[in-house]
């Protein structure tokens, strides 16, 4: 207990004070300084509710300010000029089949452009109403895709339906200041199978997308004999729709005809109008003189809605226009768009005029291709020749353009913001399922364009850096316009900008690279130097932005962004933003993970900014400096490599011990089931996570490998190699696997209803990289130069053969393919990575 004061008494008495004396000075002194303290405190006071004051407005100033830093782009001048996709510019790539989301369509690289497409459907059918527009799986067509198609002048594609085939070309002809003329011809002819000749009603369509107006000339009461539109980007213009014919030089055919001619909001709404206007009460009156009733465009009258609280659609309404022909199989119809300011047009682009400029175009496509990839002089057969024009047709014709606003989202905002509107020009890797921009998809993709046209390349990359922000951040899912949003599920649409994809549009620049050092005088490789010039101040932020952003918890490693964070719901949370979504990662998602996949990224891409740098005569040691670190082994086995398992592996809080299992709900006695909820599968983990290797053996395993980090030298080449020839582990013949066989995580689910993705299944963009990286190594000396030889083989034959047996037996090439039957799976026609096929057989690489 501490002591305490007391006030001590004595008996002396105090001497009081004469009148003329004072006061001692003390009290006084201790008064006074009691006022001062209290003045200090009231300052002090005073001085922190002003400075929390201004403190506060800093910070909202600084939270106002980072928040807009997600919507601002990037400073530096675009890539690309404002106007380098207009008719003026780029007249021959102006018009183009650049709506890969629907079976035929076309429209111009522009913002809001006036549309043209085919819908079509089968009369006299057991089902209703089966209308073809958009590219759906569902529609369990047999077999769609374009046979040949050069990406500029013209395309031939095949559309298997059940009983009938239809196949559509277009040509294009270059004259006037607005793009030129083109031509559509579809053929339809039954399958030999089908039991009677189909009755056929193809939907010619225009639709103006905000922009320019469209007068429809009826003749004969209903037939839609032309259209007649102006724009500002076409001028005038015509569009004709010429009877069907049995052939080119034949008679015409008997038809019905019916057109409808109304408004639409959007693009996306056009299949709707369509199908809300159709009516049976025409009658179709055969040869034969039946007549039965057939299904047709009718008036159309927008539904109401009861008791329905939708809020009304703001946007402008513009022209929408369609040409209904009902006609009995074989037949041929001819489609012709002819601008206002084509004066000097020798003749119509039409029948025997037409077909001559088709041949010609196939031949010079034809020998292009050989040219280029020298199948046939590698002995490949004219089936499998066939089979690789369409793979790379597809990609071609599977280019689009798209416009509009991403929705985006960053950690300042506390809702999301829609980004600056923008144009990209990409490839898509499926029409059906992804018909939109994906950043890592594009960068496989462009192996395969740059072979065949360097500009299409320079364009879509230029693209895609334009639309980064000042951040150095580029929305990795791109879902630009309403037609785009449509097909895309609520979730998916939000880009958050702490998330990165696989930087594979430096797999393409590397390409480019090498094209220039090899023909620097070649007119194709020309342009490079000057495209790598404007592109290097964004090439830059981006690199930077990786360096910033997905640094890791150690000096020189680096961690995704992006994990799923609700660990409860998944058997192991999904990296969506390392593009291979749910492949094995760290059971429990910390900043303390290291990820062996994209430490190679950065390493590739470390040393493509040095190459260009050098190429450019900027300062290039840094990056040399940064190439020469990452790439070292030393440092790679020291963050990766373990000896437990042998391999590469990502580092972070995990365990093994995980499962799924049916979530306990508890339902008091006498109380209905129905009325709690419904059990769900959740994650039970067995035995605490803690900081290890995660002992996954896949393709995560293999990067140092797939991108050439390792000296040929490197004796961890002889694990790879040998754990990817097991075929108890990797191998199969069909391609690699994308885990081991043994792993526990193969072929499981992730969730009740989420299905093994990168758990199993081979995908050809790995495998790819696998065929390349062993022709690297087979070609450079080293102790494992032989076993990558006999492997380089081994692996491109089975990949080819498969990929080609099943497009010949279904139809289609695949997202991916089983990793125990070789049968294709997933979205298709897939003719993004998985065209890659075409650089194994030609082998180039």
């Amino acid at each position: 207990m501490g002591r305490q004061r007391k006030r001590v008494v004595t008996g002396e008495a105090v001497p009081l004070l004469r009148k003329d004396e004072k006061l001692p000075a003390f009290p006084r002194k201790e008064k006074k300084k009691k006022v001062d303290i209290g003045k200090v405190f009231i300052n002090i006071s005073i001085g922190l509710g002003i400075f929390s004051l201004v403190w506060f407005f800093y910070a909202l100033h600084m939270r106002s300010s980072l928040a807009k830093r997600v919507v601002t782009l990037h400073p530096s001048p675009p890539v690309l000029d404002a106007n380098s996709s207009s008719a003026k510019v780029s007249a021959e790539r102006f018009w183009g089949s650049y709506r890969p989301q629907v079976y035929f369509g076309m429209k111009t690289r522009s913002p809001r452009s006036i549309v043209a497409g085919m819908m079509w459907m089968r009369q006299f059918a057991d089902m209703d109403v089966n209308l073809r527009h958009i590219c759906e799986q569902g529609d369990r067509l047999q077999g769609y895709g374009w046979m040949m198609h050069d990406g500029i002048t013209f395309g031939v594609q095949e559309i298997r339906d059940n009983d009938f085939t239809l196949t559509t070309e277009f040509v294009k002809r270059m004259g006037g200041a607005h793009g030129g003329d083109w031509t559509w011809r579809v053929t339809a002819k039954q399958h030999s199978s089908a039991p009677q000749a189909p009755v056929i009603s193809l939907l010619f369509y225009t639709a103006a997308d905000t922009q320019g107006s469209l007068e429809a000339h009826v003749e004969d009461r209903n037939r839609l004999a032309s259209i007649t539109g102006s724009s500002e980007e076409l001028g005038n213009f015509k569009i004709t729709f010429r009877k069907p014919v049995t052939g080119e030089l034949s008679s015409a055919k008997y038809a019905s005809y019916n057109y409808l001619q109304t408004v639409s909001p959007g693009l996306e709404k056009l299949t709707d109008i369509v199908k809300q206007s159709l009516n049976r009460r025409f009658v179709y009156s055969s040869p034969s003189g039946e007549k039965r009733h057939y299904i047709a465009v009718d008036a159309y009258k927008p539904p109401h809605h009861q008791n329905q609280q939708k809020p009304a659609d703001t946007r402008k309404e513009t022209d929408f226009v369609v040409h209904q022909v009902t006609v009995q199989t074989p037949f041929q119809i001819e489609v012709l768009f002819e601008s206002g300011s084509f004066h000097s047009r020798p003749n119509q682009l039409v029948g025997s005029v037409m077909t001559q400029e088709l041949e010609r175009r196939k031949a010079e496509f034809d020998s292009k291709f050989e040219k280029i990839f020298g199948l046939e002089s590698k002995g490949f057969s004219q089936a499998h020749v066939k089979f690789g024009k369409a793979a790379l047709s597809n990609m071609l014709g599977g280019m689009g353009y798209f416009y509009g606003q991403s929705v985006v989202q960053s950690a300042y905002n506390e809702y999301p913001l829609l980004y600056p509107e923008g144009a990209l020009f990409t490839a898509v890797p499926s029409r059906s399922f992804f018909p939109r921009g994906f950043l890592w998809d594009e960068g496989f993709h462009q192996l395969l364009l740059s072979k065949w046209d360097p500009h299409v390349t320079r364009e879509a990359i230029s693209h895609w850096i334009d639309l980064m922000n000042m951040e150095g951040w580029i929305p990795r899912e791109q879902i630009l316009g309403d037609e785009a949003r449509s097909k895309v599920p609520a979730e998916f649409v939000v880009q958050r900008n702490e998330n990165a994809n696989p930087p594979t549009l430096f797999l393409a620049l590397q390409e480019l690279i090498e094209q220039l050092s090899l023909n620097p005088e070649k007119p194709s490789s020309r342009p490079t130097l000057p495209f790598l010039r404007r592109l290097f101040p964004r090439l830059k932020t981006w690199f930077d932005w990786y360096n910033t952003t997905q640094t890791g918890p150690l000096p020189n490693s680096y961690r995704w962004r992006g994990r799923d964070k609700d660990t409860n719901l998944f058997l192991n949370p999904k990296t969506l933003t390392s593009g291979l979504d749910d492949y094995p990662r760290a059971s429990h998602p910390s900043a303390d993970e290291r990820h062996v996949d994209l430490h190679c990224w950065m390493a590739l891409a470390s040393g493509i900014m040095a190459s260009v740098a050098r190429l450019l005569g900027e300062p290039h040691h840094d990056y040399e400096l940064t190439h020469q670190v990452l790439r070292d082994n030393d440092l790679l086995n020291e963050l990766h490599w373990s000896d437990q398992l042998r391999a590469f592996s990502d580092f972070g809080n995990h365990t093994q011990a995980v499962s799924l299992q049916q979530e306990k709900v508890y339902v008091p006695p006498g109380q209905p089931r129905h009325q709690f909820p419904v059990a769900r599968l959740v994650r039970s983990v067995r035995r605490a996570p803690k900081l290890q290797y995660v002992n996954a053996l896949g393709y995560v395993s293999l990067f140092p490998f797939l991108l050439h980090i390792l000296t040929p030298d490197s004796p961890k080449l002889e694990h790879i190699f040998r754990d990817m020839r097991d075929s108890n582990k990797l191998w199969t013949p069909y391609g690699l696997r994308s885990i081991s066989k043994a792993d526990p995580m193969y072929m499981k689910r992730n969730t009740e209803h989420d299905a093994p993705y990168w758990r199993g299944p081979i995908w050809i963009n790995i495998n790819y990289l696998a065929v390349q990286a062993l022709h690297h190594y087979s070609n450079t000396e080293g102790p494992h130069q032989e076993k990558a030889a006999a492997l380089y083989e081994e692996l491109r034959t089975n990949i080819i053969n498969n990929v080609y047996r099943q497009y010949v037996e279904t139809g289609y090439i695949w997202e991916q393919y089983n990793d125990s039957t070789g049968r294709g799976q997933g979205s298709h026609p897939f003719t993004g990575w998985s065209a890659l096929t075409v650089l194994m057989m030609a082998e180039q690489y």
